[in-house]
Order: structure tokens, then C-alpha cells, then sequence
């Protein structure tokens, strides 16, 4: 979920030289001195690889798979189904997600102050602008596939690394290491790489359309990301399915009011599920369980593995374009999203050394 992987990427940036040591300190104590269980594992560790490698293996096929059954949604370039009913599903989905959650939660450990969903009026009144952003910038989602095919979108998303780090350089005055604006050159020129074209007159594979469209996402992206940050910073305490809770309540009730603005005529007489097929309910699965195995990750796994899953993501996305929408998978896009890939993993390193 959103919250969840900003706040966790957020403890990890922020983490000191004290911590480090503190955790290494823990490392050495939870050595065995038993040279068997060292050569072996304890099964503690084998549990946490084996989560571990769930979780990324997860990770790796939402990521891919995402954009794919976007572009299989349509049905003669079009979407038969409306585009606002399906977000909403997925805000719905996630809502409820969260409800169980948080459900759970009660059960174990009771009602508390810090995970009710009762609140005040200065609580939510901030939730309303980080949902509208994401609103905007999911429904841009659909429509940027009329000028990006699949692998194209892969790479090009990933331009919200900078657009985030760049806002939180001016507005939360986080410093950016020289790694991390080295990355951000290699992923411009990764992006740009990707997508140069040798079959026809553009230079560009993707129209100056489609590259605004993916910079206006990238910016809303990044925007929403440092507003949620700046709000879970209010009271950390808060429990982040809480948060989730009322920020995808406002997310329905954002995309409610655009299905009756965009498509209200053809949910009144068409119905409001007009059009689904089974690839669009696993396209809204896919959105909704992309945010919860990004947390998991970063709950369970580390920064490292979420960037070698969009690195195979990226490859795996165009692998399987070949087959389905007949890509042509070629020299300029292998290098480009290698180059992509490595500025990914420069920008970790460079915020894990900051």
C-alpha cells in the first residue's frame, strides 16, 4: 500500500550510524556458535529466504504483469469497460484489504488509540488531496497505452524516481547524494535509449504525447508520495492500515464522482460491470495487490530485492510483449532498460550511503 512503502522507505533512508552498528551488534550476538547450524542454517533462516523469495517472486510478476493486462484489457484498441468503474473497484478492493486488516489487528491486540478508526476533522481534511493525485495520475494510467506500448511504460515509469527525489530535495529539504544524481542522469538516458526507434522516420518509439504523459504522472507520482510522507510524520504512531483506511475512502469517493462526470450515461444503461472479462478482474486484482507487495517487501525483505524486481520486471514485460502484442524486442530497449536498471540500483545504493 502507499503509506506502508512510503513509510518504510522512509525509515530506511533515515537510518543512522547508530542503528547500523546497533544492527550489526544484534548480528554478531545471533551468531550460533554451533559450526553445524552455521553450515546448515537454522530453519529461522531458511524461513526468512524462502519469505523472502515469495515475496520477491510476487513482487517481480505484479510488477510485470501489470501494464500487460492494461493493453489485453482493451478489445480493438479500446477499453469496452469504463476505466473509472474499474479504478474504483481497485479502491474498493484495497479498502476492504485494509478493513481486514485492520480487523485482525483488533482481534489480537484490541482497540487502541493509535489503530480506531474514529478520528477528527484534522485528521482526514488531509487525505482528500493525496487521493485526488493518485486519481489523476491512475486514471492517466489507462489512457497513456494509446501512445506507450507495454515495455515502454515499464521503463518510462520509472521517472518517478526523480521526480521523488527531486521534491523531496525542495520541499522536504532532504539532501541527495552524488550517487543518487548520478542515477538520476543514467536513468534519463536509459529511458531515452529504450525507446529510440530504427525501423521508421521518429527518432523516439514513443510520441512527445506519450513522454508528457509519463513525466505528468511521474510529477504527480512524486508529489503525492512527499505529501502522504509529510502527513504520516503528523503522528507516526498512527497504524498504517488506518491511514490506508481513509485515504482509499476518499479514493472512492474521487472516482465515484468520475464515473458520474465521465462515464454516467453508459454505467445507467449499460451497467456498471459492462464490458468486465476475466482479464479486466485480474487487471484490478493486479492493482491492488501491487501496493501490498511492495510493503511486504519492504516489511520482509529489503530495498535491494524490490530494484532487481523491476529490473526483471522490465525485461520479463517485453519477453512476454513478443509473444502477445508481436514487440520487437530490440538492441536500443535491452540496453536502455540495462541502463535503467542500473541507475535503480545506484539510486538505492546512493540512499542507503546518505
Amino acid at each position: 500500500m502507499e503509506y506502508r512503502k512510503l513509510k518504510d522507505q522512509d525509515k530506511d533512508g533515515d537510518t543512522n550510524e547508530d542503528d547500523v552498528e546497533s544492527l550489526r551488534g544484534k548480528a554478531i550476538s545471533g551468531v550460533s556458535l554451533n559450526p553445524l547450524a552455521t553450515l546448515g542454517g537454522s530453519s529461522g533462516d531458511r524461513s526468512k529466504w524462502k519469505r523472502k523469495s515469495i515475496v520477491t517472486l510476487a513482487l517481480t510478476i505484479l510488477t510485470s504483469s501489470q501494464s500487460i493486462l492494461i493493453v489485453w484489457s482493451k478489445r480493438a484498441g479500446k477499453y469496452e469497460y469504463s476505466v473509472t468503474t474499474a479504478n474504483f473497484m481497485v479502491e474498493t478492493l484495497k479498502c476492504a484489504l485494509s478493513l481486514a486488516a485492520l480487523a485482525r489487528i483488533w482481534r489480537r491486540e484490541g482497540v487502541t488509540e493509535d489503530n480506531r478508526l474514529s478520528t477528527t476533522l484534522n485528521e482526514v481534511i488531509v487525505y482528500p488531496i493525496p487521493a485526488f493525485l493518485y486519481l489523476v495520475k491512475n486514471l492517466l494510467q489507462y489512457y497513456i497505452f494509446a501512445y506507450v506500448n507495454a515495455p515502454g511504460y515499464q521503463i518510462l515509469k520509472n521517472l518517478n524516481i526523480i521526480s521523488t527525489g527531486v521534491l523531496y530535495r525542495i520541499i522536504l529539504k532532504r539532501e541527495l547524494s552524488e550517487i543518487q544524481w548520478a542515477a538520476f542522469v543514467l536513468l534519463c538516458a536509459g529511458c531515452t535509449t529504450a525507446q529510440l526507434n530504427s525501423n521508421s522516420d521518429r527518432v523516439l518509439e514513443t510520441p512527445v504525447q506519450g513522454w508528457i504523459m509519463a513525466i505528468v504522472m511521474a510529477l504527480l507520482s512524486g508529489f503525492a508520495g512527499v505529501y502522504t510522507e509529510a502527513i504520516m510524520k503528523k503522528r507516526p504512531s498512527r497504524n498504517i492500515n488506518v491511514q490506508n483506511f481513509w485515504l482509499y475512502i476518499f479514493g472512492m469517493i474521487f472516482n465515484a464522482i468520475a464515473i458520474v462526470i465521465q462515464d454516467f450515461d453508459a454505467v445507467a444503461n449499460k451497467g456498471f460491470f459492462h464490458g468486465y472479462s476475466l482479464i479486466t478482474t485480474l487487471m484490478i486484482l493486479n492493482h491492488a495487490l501491487s501496493g501490498i507487495a511492495v510493503s511486504m517487501v519492504m516489511k520482509y525483505a529489503d530495498n535491494i530485492v524490490k530494484v532487481y524486481s523491476t529490473s526483471v520486471a522490465m525485461l520479463l514485460t517485453a519477453v512476454v510483449s513478443v509473444f502477445l502484442f508481436g514487440f520487437h524486442l530490440s538492441l536500443a530497449f535491452f540496453l536502455g532498460s540495462t541502463v535503467v536498471s542500473v541507475s535503480v540500483y545506484l539510486h538505492s545504493i546512493g540512499k542507503l550511503r546518505r
